[in-house]
């Protein structure tokens, strides 16, 4: 069985119209999934039909329609599942295609968004910017929850200071999710933490990098290698810059030097 989105801009906004449409795809034997407004004057769908015919038949049908303009007709991509489940698309880049921009009132489309890209199989490399506590860790963490995946800490801030320099047992696994705060691993002195992050790298698991910017500083990866980018802020306006996070950097790397908090194992 098939399964197409479906979207159309409302031109005429009268009586009946959506129950036209979906008098029509029960007709024509095409089950609607799910459906949602899209902004103020879209509406999208999730489509099944066991029959291309059908489908077919559908669209030559409600391209003639006067009240309705059809955006999209296509195979589903994650940002129109999204759509239809949060009536609203997630904001792309107009310029790099690959980067996603979130505010924090959006954090559970962010984290279903990330769940998605996740549950992939295959080597992806994702890098997420944002200022401190605007939620990155914990949505990469929410979003692992939902995807089912086992997630492992190379280095963190979350709780306190952390830089692993082995991993033990089935940690090695490639179906676990790696996750690294570039700061802190650009920051460490720690061969061993350094080495261990290179063989993780190579590893063809799915690994997401905090502050990517950070990190390509002293790597030989580059934010090309980067399949996406994830922008969080607590406002659209909001600048994400990298004084106020080194800031705190070298607070805690103080802070563990003298005994309180930042750990190694």
């Amino acid at each position: 069985m098939g399964e197409w989105y479906f979207e159309y801009e409302i031109q005429v906004n009268r009586p009946g119209l959506l129950g036209d449409i979906a008098s029509l795809l029960g007709m024509l034997r095409v089950n609607i999934v799910s459906i949602n407004g899209i902004d103020e004057d879209r509406r999208g769908m999730l489509l099944k039909a066991e029959k291309q015919e059908s489908i077919e038949r559908f669209m030559s049908i409600v391209s003639t329609m006067d009240n309705i303009h059809v955006t999209k007709f296509r195979e589903p991509k994650v940002r129109d599942r999204l759509a239809v489940m949060h009536g609203k698309y997630i904001t792309r880049d107009a310029d790099e295609k690959n980067t996603f921009r979130f505010v924090r009132d959006e954090l559970g489309i962010l984290v279903d968004f990330m769940a998605e890209l996740f549950k992939k199989e295959g080597n992806k490399l994702i890098g997420i910017r944002g200022m401190p506590r605007v939620g990155k860790t914990e949505s990469v963490v929410a979003a692992s929850v939902c995807a089912n995946k086992k997630w492992i800490f190379l280095s963190s801030t979350m709780i306190k200071q952390t830089v692993r320099n082995q991993l033990i047992g089935d940690e090695f696994n490639q179906n676990n999710l790696f996750i690294l705060d570039g700061a802190v691993t650009r920051r460490t002195t720690d061969e061993r933490h350094q080495q261990l992050v290179r063989e993780i790298m190579r590893l063809p698991a799915t690994k997401v990098v905090e502050h990517p910017d950070l990190f390509v500083q002293h790597s030989e990866y580059k934010l090309e290698d980067f399949d996406y980018i994830i922008e969080l802020r607590h406002h659209p306006d909001e600048v994400i810059t990298y004084e106020i996070i080194e800031k705190n950097e070298m607070m805690s790397q103080n802070d563990q030097f003298g005994g309180f908090g930042g750990f190694n194992f």
